[in-house]
């Protein structure tokens, strides 16, 4: 399994961007994400964990909503770990 305070690089267009990632910041993302409320948990999650000196250069991305969904999602895609989840489907035959 990866780790999970990890800092992450993404390359936007021609600009790359580095995240801080911890457990804590996706925890914050998914509560704060409901049905009425997917744009700003993203926007959120990119603002605060981006380095300092990145953010001016990070926030004319986001004000296009798709985009900050799209950067979010590219960011917690790559913090992730490799965890293979397998649904067992029940036997439809009788057991003894």
């Amino acid at each position: 399994m990866s780790e999970v305070n990890r800092e992450i690089t993404l390359e936007v267009g021609t600009e790359e961007f580095t995240f801080s990632m911890t457990p804590m910041d996706v925890t914050k993302y998914y509560n704060a994400t409901t049905p009425n409320n997917k744009i700003a948990p993203a926007h959120n999650l990119l603002m605060n964990t981006i380095k300092q000196e990145q953010k001016a250069r990070l926030k004319p991305l986001l004000v296009n909503p798709i985009g900050a969904m799209q950067i979010a999602s590219a960011l917690l895609e790559d913090y992730s770990p490799d965890v293979e989840v397998i649904v067992k489907k029940p036997s439809t035959t009788p057991k003894d």
